[in-house]
């Protein structure tokens, strides 16, 4: 018999790469979704019945961040992973064989804008503001109660890189010549937004804000890591070991592109194309310097540790590689 693999919140990048992959390997994948396909999250009984039994459990539920930071964008944020996370620990906990380990999406932004060092699991200091008490809560949320036949990990995702991802965007700014850093500088700051934790302070200079990432497929290398090592539970970073920054990563994109002219963006650049395009600027000027300490201590290795060779694979499988980088 085929084992099962519950994966709820599966309309996401991650979710259809992960799905397709546990189907090729012979799984019996069930996903969860507000429409389905197989279990509605409105469905207790059938979520209680999807996760009874299963191999694995695995939960990316949530709003997208790349949106505006409005109040009702801000209370969904909150809400999809909240209802979502507690959903399914309600049904891991009223099940008679309830699945042995349970994987939760969180985020590596949990952390604060780091310039100095990088953020361990072990030595690294949460942030403030909107976004990492949308982390935090998340977390509690995953870790309330008790489980005792189940093991909980939050998986403190990077920026993901893959085809789908928030690649894209970085992609289509550097082929039309715009792909220079995004550089940060003084911004004027809303009562509103400072009372929402939502105004990003004015701290890295010069597009060195640095930029934490992991390839796609190291998220499902180290799912499958995680679920061979029962000693490993709670907060796991997964993010490659060699994080970059922003002026790095576009310098590298271009290269790989075949773009020789890549212009700069300004904070008042993306303050206003911002609003425009209805995201925020901290998606780009927030420092993130994580380092998966836990995998690496636990012997995990990494498939793409290193930026150029990941997206090197992106770009390749788009077609997208520019002859001149091509190896």
């Amino acid at each position: 018999m085929s084992e099962r693999i519950v994966i709820a919140g599966a309309s996401g990048f991650i979710g259809r790469y992960l799905a397709q992959h546990y189907r090729e390997a012979g799984a019996d994948v069930v996903l969860v979704g507000r429409d389905g396909p197989d279990v509605r999250w409105d469905d207790a009984a059938g979520l209680r019945e999807a996760v009874t039994g299963a191999a694995a459990v695995i939960n990316l539920a949530g709003k997208s961040v790349n949106c505006r930071y409005n109040d009702a964008n801000r209370a969904e944020i909150f809400r999809s992973r909240l209802v979502t996370t507690r959903a399914v620990r309600e049904a891991i906990a009223t099940s008679d064989a309830p699945p042995p380990v349970w994987f939760n999406a969180s985020t590596a932004t949990i952390y604060r804008h780091a310039e100095d060092r990088p953020m361990t699991e072990a030595t690294g200091e949460l942030g403030t503001g909107f976004s990492v008490e949308v982390a935090k809560a998340w977390e509690r949320e995953l870790f309330e109660g008790d489980l005792p036949g189940t093991r909980r990990v939050a998986l403190r995702m990077a920026i993901v890189l893959g085809d789908g991802s928030a690649l894209g965007p970085l992609v289509a700014l550097a082929r039309f010549g715009l792909g220079g850093p995004q550089v940060d500088g003084r911004w004027f700051a809303t009562a509103a937004r400072r009372n929402a934790g939502t105004f990003h302070e004015f701290r890295a200079r010069g597009g060195r804000q640095r930029f934490s990432w992991v390839h796609i497929a190291d998220v499902l290398g180290a799912i499958e890591f995680l679920r061979a090592h029962p000693e490993l539970d709670g907060a796991v970073n997964v993010s490659s070991p060699h994080p970059s920054d922003n002026r790095t990563l576009m310098a590298t994109l271009r290269r790989l592109l075949g773009t020789r002219v890549g212009l700069p963006a300004f904070r008042w650049m993306l303050e206003l194309g911002s609003v425009a395009i209805r995201t925020e600027t901290e998606l780009v000027l927030k420092s993130r310097w994580v380092v998966p300490e836990r995998l690496l201590d636990a012997g995990y290795e990494f498939a793409y540790p290193e930026l150029e060779p990941a997206l090197r694979d992106i770009l390749a499988g788009r077609r997208l590689l520019h002859a001149s980088a091509a190896r």
